[in-house]
């Protein structure tokens, strides 16, 4: 009876896999499912026509992506790059019923954008919230990768925090990364937590990577829609300079006890701009804004939001051996064609 079981061969048999290992496979499984059911029904297939490029004579060219209800009266969340410029939108759902949608807006620093359909008592996905998230705990995506509608992925978060370099050269904070694994048409659709409400919108993967693919935050998302169906667009603040992130000299950190040690380099100024106003100089170094510090480009941009705009307040700058500050007043910067 205590003797080990063997196989004809007198190998030892292998051991069958615990009871428990099989009770916690069968609820991993019932997770996935039952998220999967919840938001699957508000799933979109997205397709555009994009506006042809000023070739004469180039046809539209068409692209595709995914997306999900979040209203019952048919606001639809996407991301920027599937829907930026398009000249006509048109969704289609698990169940074949297809609409034309209009874009309300888009914004490209973030890869978030809203679009409508008409309809009423839609099946909606339950936007959760990414604060309080944690490494390794359930993510799935869902979507239509290559235009195989209502795929489903799951895996884990595998970080939190990352920084993505959006299009327009702006970085995408609190970025969500998970091994959920992601394809081109995936883009805009929803990741979903073991609850299945949505904690992210798909909006990157690293080509030729295995396993390291991105969502934008659904905080941040939830921010974007916010200000998109209030502006039609996310309001930001500019000063009129182009810059470049670099480093300070040790000295000038000593001399000046400076936090950081880079700042933004001022190589151009915009004639009439809020810097030109200010008395902002080509080879100036931003090394402060409105009390805050900018060790480099990316700083500046976060700080320039919405609340600065049409504030006066103070930039900190380096010229040559000086320390100034100077008052400015951020504009809005225009809409992105």
């Amino acid at each position: 009876m205590g003797a080990n079981p063997v196989l004809d061969d007198g190998s030892p048999r292998p051991a069958s896999p615990a009871r428990g290992e099989g009770d916690l496979l069968d609820a991993y499984s019932a997770a996935v499912v039952a998220a999967s059911e919840r938001v699957s029904p508000a799933v979109v297939h997205v397709e555009v026509a994009q506006v042809p490029r000023p070739a004469e004579g180039e046809a539209p060219r068409r692209g595709s992506g995914s997306g999900f209800v979040f209203t019952p009266d048919g606001f639809i969340l996407t991301n920027s790059h599937v829907v930026h410029g398009t000249r006509a939108i048109q969704v289609s759902f698990a169940d074949g019923a297809g609409f034309d949608a209009d874009l309300v807006g888009d914004d490209p620093d973030t890869d978030v954008a809203v679009i409508r359909i008409g309809g009423h008592q839609l099946s909606t996905a339950a936007l959760g919230s990414s604060r309080g998230l944690r490494v390794g705990q359930l993510a799935i995506a869902i979507g239509n990768p290559y235009g195989f509608q209502h795929t489903v992925t799951a895996g884990v978060v595998s970080a939190l925090g990352r920084s993505l370099r959006a299009t327009t050269g702006r970085l995408i904070d609190d970025v969500i990364q998970t091994d959920a694994a992601l394809n081109p048409g995936n883009s805009g659709g929803p990741l979903v937590n073991s609850r299945g409400e949505v904690i992210g919108v798909n909006t990157a993967i690293i080509p030729f990577a295995q396993g390291i693919c991105f969502a934008t935050a659904i905080d941040t998302a939830k921010w974007v829609v916010e200000q998109l169906l209030r502006f039609g667009r996310v309001r930001r603040g500019y000063i009129g300079v182009g810059g470049a992130t670099t480093p300070l000299s040790r000295r000038a950190v000593r001399f000046h006890d400076l936090a950081a040690g880079a700042g933004v380099r001022v190589e151009s100024i915009e004639p009439g701009g809020a810097a030109q106003q200010a008395g902002i100089e080509p080879g100036d170094v931003i090394i402060g804004y409105d009390g805050e510090n900018v060790a480099g480009v990316d700083e500046l941009h976060r700080l320039l939001s919405a609340e600065r705009i049409g504030k006066t307040t103070k930039v900190t700058l380096l010229r040559r051996t000086q320390k100034l500050d100077l008052p400015i007043r951020a504009a809005e910067l225009p809409p992105r064609p």
